[in-house]
């Protein structure tokens, strides 16, 4: 019989699915790495979202391994080029949570604009303070998204009854503007953009991507919101850039000192990050602009059908 291995608590619609099709579904969600690779020789396939790390090592002893199953959209836990050239298929959800990223990114975006946080504090604490949170409008204003795959296209989507300007900039994809989007370079995106929305995943070549000569490149103030990974934006970088005033407003759902797992923060706070926690034009979320109770669903179902296509 073939065999998967849960690395991590997923929907049970996963296991149940795949049980119907043949597969014994087995949990492991608290060995370590290493106790890992002792036995995944045994496993024709592997579910994860990232809590394990699947590099080499363990998928050198991966030898009857068919596929790894990502629920989410993120593969930095996998080793997908290694994995890949031992004919191990590497699958992603990323359409299962499109939708509940989309809007998440729209709300943290109308509550920092309109100051709705410090307000919802300030009334609870008796004062009425109508002026001091006067608000800004997203009507009119040029919204710079750069990474145009699924959560990057589902804002766009989402954006488009506020008559803003939506640019959109991807590196790796060409000739894709929607109705929802008009694709620019780079460069545009400095020149032209209010807000700026991350949307990319985590590589090298994004790690601190958005740091001090990237914010500086901008021509205007901005607001800026990542739903992507923390370490794509430098904190420190970002700190600076609010102190000054290049950006006026953050919206953060992940940090750079969330855990592999992303289930807590990792150690001490350094003092950039205590910095942003003090300011009321800083808005956080722990990392849920995709956890939604529809998108535990999606995600689980569209791994799925890709695991049995």
């Amino acid at each position: 019989m073939k065999k998967v291995l849960f690395l991590d608590k997923v929907h049970p619609l996963i296991m149940e699915q795949l049980s119907s099709y043949g597969y014994q579904c087995e949990e492991h969600f608290t060995e370590t790495g290493e106790a890992i690779a002792e036995i995944v020789h045994d496993y024709s396939g592997i579910i994860v979202r990232s809590r394990i790390n699947l590099d080499r090592k363990i998928l050198s002893e991966a030898k009857a391994l068919k596929f790894i199953g990502r629920v989410g959209s993120g593969m930095e836990n996998i080793d997908v080029a290694y994995a890949e050239s031992l004919g191990i298929h590497c699958l992603n959800s990323p359409e299962g949570n499109r939708d509940a990223v989309g809007e998440h990114a729209l709300g943290m975006l109308l509550s920092l604009m309109n100051n709705m946080s410090r307000a919802d504090k300030q009334v609870r604490q008796g004062k009425w303070l109508r002026e001091a949170n006067r608000g800004t409008e997203i009507k009119g204003k040029t919204v710079g998204i750069i990474g145009y795959g699924n959560m990057g296209s589902a804002f766009a989507q989402r954006l488009k009854g506020f008559e803003a300007e939506v640019i959109s900039f991807d590196k790796y994809k060409t000739v894709y503007s929607d109705g929802n989007t008009r694709e620019v370079s780079l460069e545009e995106i400095f020149r032209s953009a209010d807000i700026l929305s991350i949307h990319v995943p985590l590589t090298e070549e994004t790690q601190h991507m958005v740091d001090q000569g990237f914010l500086r490149k901008f021509r205007k103030s901005i607001w800026l919101i990542n739903t992507s990974r923390g370490p794509v934006v430098n904190t420190k970088d970002l700190a600076d850039a609010l102190r000054s005033g290049k950006v006026i407003g953050a919206a953060l759902d992940v940090l750079e000192v969330e855990d592999r797992s992303f289930e807590t923060l990792a150690g001490k706070l350094p003092g950039e990050i205590k910095y942003l926690m003090e300011l009321d034009n800083v808005l956080f979320t722990p990392h849920i602009a995709g956890w939604t109770h529809e998108s535990n669903i999606k995600l689980a179902q569209v791994l799925v059908e890709k695991i049995l296509r």
